[in-house]
């Protein structure tokens, strides 16, 4: 047997550690792999908003050889989110590999009208009353009334932005509450595999400039409903692991 080049071994190599730490990380995951279910029931849940009715769409599918979820967004907004209930401690390592078909010309972070992504990964924290004002307390309490669900707190977004610069912090332009990260930006990239790796903690002190509090969910999120576009985007395993 001819033995294979070196650069080919090494590759090879290569390959295969990348492989072992992708499903160590998801052994180790607090959330559930969509490489290893039959159902997007299993473990994850729709989110959905008030007065948006229309809805993107999320099924699973097939990439070279890798289950994975593919997201079709037209003119609508919605995600697929995990509950969990995790102390961040002193650090917590939230991974994922995405793939966008696009970005939006119209796509702009600091605008309402233009906060719309053809990927986000969405991560709630737990609300912390002592830290909101009257009117917010108020405000949130009303909502959770009209709509019989509790109301998560600040929120981290790790978004596919399409001008916001990577590695920019902007608050949304809904609420500043909620922070967006961008971790990718642009054309760059676009219809190919991109891998992400995120110290949640690190960057909760960084965007809101305190320790983060209880973590309630992490989300998966296609929209286009300010901007009126369209994309499709694929998302691998998304994993939450808390270093050793």
């Amino acid at each position: 047997m001819t033995p294979l080049p070196r650069y080919l071994t090494a590759a090879l190599a290569l390959s295969l550690m990348a492989a072992s730490a992708q499903a160590d990380s998801t052994k180790n995951s607090l959330i559930t792999a969509f490489s290893t279910i039959t159902s997007l029931e299993d473990g994850w849940e729709p989110m959905e908003f008030p007065k948006i009715d229309r809805h993107s769409r999320y099924q699973l599918t097939d990439d070279n050889g890798e289950q994975v979820v593919m997201a079709t967004t037209d003119n609508s907004a919605s995600g697929l989110i995990a509950r969990v209930s995790v102390e961040p401690g002193d650090s917590l390592i939230l991974r994922w590999r995405w793939k966008v078909s696009n970005v939006y010309e119209q796509g702009n972070a600091r605008k309402k009208e233009g906060d719309d992504y053809p990927a986000r990964i969405y991560v709630a924290f737990e609300f912390e009353p002592d830290e909101a004002g009257f009117f917010e307390r108020a405000k949130r309490k009303t909502v959770e009334v009209v709509f019989g669900e509790e109301l998560p707190g600040n929120a981290l977004n790790y978004i596919w932005a399409n001008r916001l610069p990577v590695g920019e912090i902007v608050a949304n332009p809904f609420t500043d509450t909620t922070m967006m990260v961008a971790v990718n930006s642009g054309t760059a990239n676009t219809g190919e595999w991109v891998t992400v790796e995120r110290d949640i903690v690190a960057d909760y002190r960084k965007a809101f400039d305190r320790e983060p509090p209880k973590l309630v969910g992490v989300a998966i999120m296609s929209d286009s409903d300010n901007t009126g576009a369209s994309a499709t985007a694929w998302y691998g395993d998304v994993s939450l692991v808390k270093p050793d």
